[in-house]
């Protein structure tokens, strides 16, 4: 076995563990739980504050810009995940970028369906320009769910006629509620995490009835025309992989300046488990090289 192999074995265990709750806040509980065992780090500094009614953290390492800022957008299917679950991650991922990072505790189905999380995206965006943020000096970042909730920003921010950030950071996004993607079929056998049936059932629960094809609930078909520069990543063993190979393509063939790394073996969200996984961390580092690069 290779230290990689190992690596992962150890987390296909530890994701085993259990059964996997019916219920929306056994499930919610299980997530924050699954990243708890990772303590931040003594150097991470971290401060709640409310970000234009939406509830949110600063996290910041003694090496970052104060005026650079990573604005987080958790996962959890739009139905679960928290700023307490990937707390741990996005404070890396601002170490690794230069920059502080506001992560958004944005509202959850099915108490709060779709448009509810866009428009608390929305409201962060706006805080960070109300508190005398560059465009240019913000990375959008989000995580499956969250990544598509990006990149619904984006869009949204560009159609308003809002400056955009300077670049985004999709990790395993989920872009099509339709579910449409081969690998759906293709992966379901080595993605522990993410299976159709799942999906479907937090589809359903986030559109509360609505279009799964809406551009803003399924950015994959959205006009994305004048977007920044987009680092999108995902593992080769996530159901999910279509999603970002896919997305990928009609950012490029909108003109928008696109890097897609498809991380071998790795699984959905491998980023959340770096302090065990040497790819999480080295993605991660990777990412900060591509916001180094754009921001200058």
């Amino acid at each position: 076995m290779t230290d990689t192999n190992a690596e992962l074995a150890a987390i296909r265990a530890m994701l085993a563990e259990g059964e996997r709750p019916a219920d929306i806040a056994g499930r919610r509980r299980r997530l924050d739980a699954l990243t708890a065992r990772y303590p931040v780090p003594p150097d991470v500094s971290v401060e709640p504050v409310d970000a234009g009614g939406v509830p949110a953290e600063w996290t910041r390492t003694p090496g970052a810009d104060p005026a650079r800022v990573i604005l987080f957008l958790h996962g959890g299917g739009y139905v679960s995940g928290s700023i307490r679950s990937h707390r741990q991650m996005i404070a890396q991922a601002g170490r690794e970028a230069g920059a502080r990072t506001l992560a958004l505790g944005y509202r959850l189905a099915p108490e709060n369906p779709f448009p509810a999380a866009l428009d608390d995206a929305l409201a962060g965006y706006r805080f960070l320009l109300a508190r005398g943020f560059r465009p240019d000096n913000i990375v959008l970042a989000g995580e499956s769910a969250g990544g598509g909730l990006a990149i619904a920003t984006l869009v949204s921010l560009r159609d308003s006629g809002t400056p955009l950030p300077a670049c985004a950071w999709c990790s395993s996004p989920w872009v099509d509620l339709e579910m449409t993607g081969a690998t759906m079929a293709s992966k379901a056998a080595v993605d522990p995490l993410i299976q159709p049936a799942y999906l479907r059932e937090l589809a359903a629960l986030y559109l509360n009835g609505q279009d799964p094809r809406l551009p803003m609930a399924s950015p994959l078909h959205a006009d994305l025309r004048g977007l920044p520069p987009l680092l999108i990543q995902v593992g080769s063993a996530e159901t999910l992989l279509d999603d970002a190979i896919r997305l990928a393509g009609a950012a490029a063939a909108a003109d928008v300046r696109t890097t897609l790394q498809v991380w071998p073996h790795m699984i959905h969200a491998w980023h959340l488990f770096h302090p065990q996984l040497a790819d999480g961390r080295r993605s991660l580092a990777e990412m900060g090289a591509f916001v180094r690069a754009v921001l200058g």
